[in-house]
């Protein structure tokens, strides 16, 4: 009998499951995300901004008919948590202190899946306006692994997948036009598996028709970074003040997270 727990509980261990991040509608936005994330997982641009409060809050969606969390961005006083100035930042991360079973070892297989809305008027920079990161958790971590990246372009603003390998090498592994992903719901679905040679795949749908907006997938794809110990997830809005001209006010809506990890993957 013993013996047998023994094997149920390493079966277990392996096996994993799915972690959702859901707003509720009730409770403090920051506490139940990193209830569910861990430590304090909002990077956000309050200390600039005490005056609105928190960047990220609640409210009932009449589309999805549930609460979502809403993500502030503003022009002017927001930045990169009075620490950097040429950029601001209001993201949601996991990291060091979350859970194990939501930080990506090397060699494991992990998967994503979120919604979200940009509005119909939202206005891209021409430098950087990351919507998704993929990021080393420790070791070399200073440049993404994987960004989604609306982006303005003269010749019409883009929706971008950018990955940069543990080289530094930057390669744009896909963009479309940018008017499919506004005033919409957007699934996204993405499955990776973290290592030198590892895997990668993601779907972004409309969430009302199921009609595939950007769709990208390698068998063969540096997803690791020297040094780490743990690769992560990041989500919000994070975008450069270079361009600022260009920029408005933001809020981008998000629902649903889910992480999963081994056999239980996020659909």
């Amino acid at each position: 009998m013993l013996l047998f727990l023994t094997i149920l509980t390493g079966f277990l261990s392996l096996s994993f499951a799915q972690t959702y991040l859901r707003a509720d509608g009730s409770k403090d936005a920051y506490k139940l995300i990193n209830s569910v994330l861990g430590g304090n997982a909002v990077e956000a641009p309050d200390c600039a901004h005490k005056s609105f409060g928190q960047h990220i809050r609640q409210e009932n969606d009449q589309t999805l008919n549930r609460p979502v969390f809403l993500f502030y961005i503003h022009v002017n006083p927001d930045n990169d948590r009075c620490s950097k100035f040429d950029r601001q930042r209001n993201e949601i991360k996991t990291y060091g202190p979350s859970p194990g079973h939501l930080k990506g070892r090397r060699g494991e297989n992990v998967s994503f899946s979120w919604n979200f809305l940009l509005d119909a008027g939202f206005q891209p920079s021409g430098k950087f306006t990351h919507i998704h990161q993929i990021k080393g958790g420790d070791g070399d971590s200073g440049s993404p692994i994987l960004t989604i990246t609306p982006r303005y372009n003269s010749k019409g603003n883009r929706m971008e997948l950018i990955h940069v390998d543990s080289k530094g090498k930057k390669t744009l592994l896909k963009a479309t036009d940018l008017k499919g992903f506004l005033g919409t719901w957007i699934h996204v679905t993405e499955r990776i598996t973290y290592d030198t040679n590892g895997k990668y795949s993601v779907t972004l749908s409309s969430l009302e028709t199921g009609n595939i907006l950007l769709e990208y997938n390698s068998s063969k794809i540096d997803f690791w970074r020297r040094g780490a110990t743990f690769v992560r997830p990041k989500w919000g809005i994070y975008r450069s003040l270079d361009d600022k001209n260009r920029l408005r006010d933001e809020i981008v809506r998000f629902d649903t997270f889910c992480l999963g990890k081994g056999k239980q993957s996020c659909e």
